[in-house]
C-alpha cells in the first residue's frame, strides 16, 4: 500500500517559494544546509543555497520539495493544498503579508495564490 511521502512543487525560484510555504504552514521549516549538502551543491556548480534547484521544506509528513523548472505556471493547478485556520481573516492577512495574493472569496473560504501563482484554498 502506498503512502504519501512528499509533495513536489515545480517553480521558478525554489528557495523563495520554499521560504513562503515554510512560513505559511505551522510546524514547517526549510531544511538546514549542513557542510555535506553545501559541498554537494558546490560539486553541481551551485555556490549559493539561494540558487539551489531543489529545496526541501520539512515538518510533515508530507515533506514539501520545491524544484526549479524552466517554464512559468500557465494554467490553473491540477492539484492544490487545502489549508485550515482558526481565524480565516487573520490568516489571510498574514499570508498576504508573506506574498500571497487573494484570487477569490466564497462564503466560508478563500482562494489565494502563492508568490508564483499556485492556487490554494484557505478555510
Amino acid at each position: 500500500m502506498a503512502r504519501l511521502h512528499d509533495v513536489v512543487v515545480d517553480c521558478r525560484h525554489p528557495a523563495s517559494l520554499a521560504r513562503f510555504w515554510a512560513a505559511a504552514l505551522d510546524g514547517y521549516a526549510v531544511a538546514p544546509y549542513d557542510a555535506a549538502e553545501l559541498a554537494r551543491l558546490r560539486s553541481e556548480g551551485v555556490d549559493d543555497p539561494e540558487d539551489d534547484p531543489t529545496v526541501l521544506v520539512e515538518g510533515g509528513p508530507p515533506r514539501l520539495w520545491f524544484q526549479r523548472v524552466p517554464e512559468r505556471k500557465v494554467v490553473k493547478n491540477r492539484l492544490h493544498l487545502d489549508l485550515r485556520a482558526d481565524d480565516l481573516d487573520g490568516e489571510l492577512d498574514r499570508l498576504i503579508g508573506l506574498g500571497a495574493k487573494l484570487l477569490a472569496t466564497y462564503d466560508d473560504w478563500v482562494v489565494p495564490a502563492d508568490p508564483e501563482g499556485n492556487e490554494f484554498c484557505l478555510a
